[in-house]
């Protein structure tokens, strides 16, 4: 959530940024008469109990003839304590959850606008040129023994798949290079579960508008997550993080799973839109101060990603009303998918801000040591959709797929995926 201080102290920023995202600004003056109705039944509450505590202290000392009056008196305050203890309860019971649906502030450089104003800040590589008409990847994964979505689609429905093959072999190569990058500037590895409790969910931000992407086990009450963002930004939930030394950096590795709701009849060809799939996430705890700079970092290590597996690809800026609940920048890269003709998203990097960790209780201690709400961000590293990509942009006339240079090391030294003979 947002710092309640914030909403206190500067209501039209929030109006703003409710505007922008295309949301209610309404919400904010709700927030405050329910803020100001709360912080009144408080005061309140604590008169009557000092007047109560008062008149307690008077009866022992009274004389038989003033006693009733006073103990009538205590009765009398005590029931007005308890009435104002429920004004309070029930106007802080509202605000809360009024308070949890309200988004965290966006960037005031982020572009205004839907999911098609975004803002492109650089266009990276050449896109590739074929002198062959280009088979899509699920053609050329096919033909390579790679990928089975017939029978996915028979053991668990649509939008589920069988890597098989190199397909297996290429995704742990792709995400074991990520794990390998991350490692080697400064991440801690991490493989992560892949159920949490309602309040790990609901602490990321992840149970308002976006519910409906997120399976549910019901008579578990746990969640399956959709990134290892909320596992990770769990992990430190209800600490006091020592931050003196620079950002703490975690790389998730978990399957992610999302429900895809509200994306029928899209994607449905191959792996670009599934319900299930491996990645590799870059987590990070770091002091306020220091979370634009190290967006800026997140963004450069998956441009090192990128340019590893020698993909065409942009860098956009996504627009306020894109933003995730949590988001207060983010920025995606796009690579090229030439037999689409058109850029698709292969990574995201998010700046959130204090808001995760203010809900989930992460903090630090400051220069003085007093316990302050730390900051979180996260941006992918390696995903299976990468595939698309990689056997898209590198596949040759007969159906083959040369190997990224950087990849092959990852892939014991194999330079090209080759069909399978049927």
């Amino acid at each position: 959530m947002i710092d309640p201080r914030t909403l206190r102290e500067d209501p039209e920023a929030v109006r703003a940024s409710q505007r922008a995202r295309g949301e209610d600004e309404g919400v904010v003056d709700k927030l405050l008469d329910l803020d100001t109705r709360r912080r009144s039944a408080i005061a309140t509450a604590d008169k009557l109990r000092a007047e109560q505590k008062s008149v307690s202290k008077q009866v022992p000392k009274a004389s038989a003839e003033e006693k009733p009056a006073l103990l009538a008196r205590a009765k009398d305050l005590s029931a007005q304590v308890k009435a104002a203890e429920v004004e309070q309860n029930e106007a802080s019971e509202e605000f809360d959850k009024l308070f949890r649906v309200l988004p965290n502030l966006v960037h005031p450089d982020a572009p205004v606008g839907g999911e098609d104003d975004f803002a492109v800040l650089k266009t990276v590589g050449e896109v590739p040129s074929f002198d062959f008409t280009p088979r899509d990847h699920l053609d050329l994964m096919e033909g390579l023994g790679a990928l089975d979505m017939e029978r996915g689609a028979k053991v668990s429905g649509s939008r589920f798949y069988f890597l098989s093959g190199v397909g297996a072999q290429l995704q742990l190569a792709l995400l074991n290079m990520a794990v390998a990058r991350a490692t080697a500037n400064g991440f801690t590895p991490m493989i992560t579960p892949s159920l949490v409790r309602p309040e790990i969910m609901a602490g990321t931000g992840f149970l308002g508008a976006h519910s409906s992407e997120v399976y549910r086990l019901r008579d578990d009450d746990l969640y399956l997550v959709g990134t290892s963002e909320v596992p990770l930004a769990g992990f430190h939930s209800d600490e006091i993080l020592d931050l003196a030394a620079g950002p703490r950096r975690y790389a998730g590795w978990s399957s992610c799973y999302r429900r895809e709701a509200g994306s029928y009849g899209k994607d449905t060809r191959g792996i670009i839109r599934v319900h299930q799939f491996d990645k590799v996430e870059m987590f990070v705890f770091a002091k306020p101060e220091d979370a634009e700079t190290e967006h800026e970092r997140l963004l450069g290590w998956e441009e090192e990603m990128l340019a590893a597996i020698e993909v065409p690809y942009r860098v956009i800026d996504t627009a306020t009303g894109d933003l995730g609940t949590s988001a207060y920048r983010k920025y995606d890269c796009e690579a090229w998918v030439p037999t689409q003709e058109t850029y698709r998203e292969l990574t995201s990097t998010s700046n959130c801000t204090t808001f995760q960790a203010r809900r989930l209780s992460v903090r630090y201690r400051d220069d003085n040591g007093k316990p302050q709400t730390a900051a979180t961000l996260n941006g992918t590293l390696a995903t299976t959709r990468w595939i698309v990509a990689i056997v898209e942009n590198h596949q040759q006339p007969d159906g083959s797929v040369r190997v990224p240079a950087a990849l092959r090391p990852f892939l014991g030294g194999l330079e090209v995926l080759e069909p399978v003979k049927r």
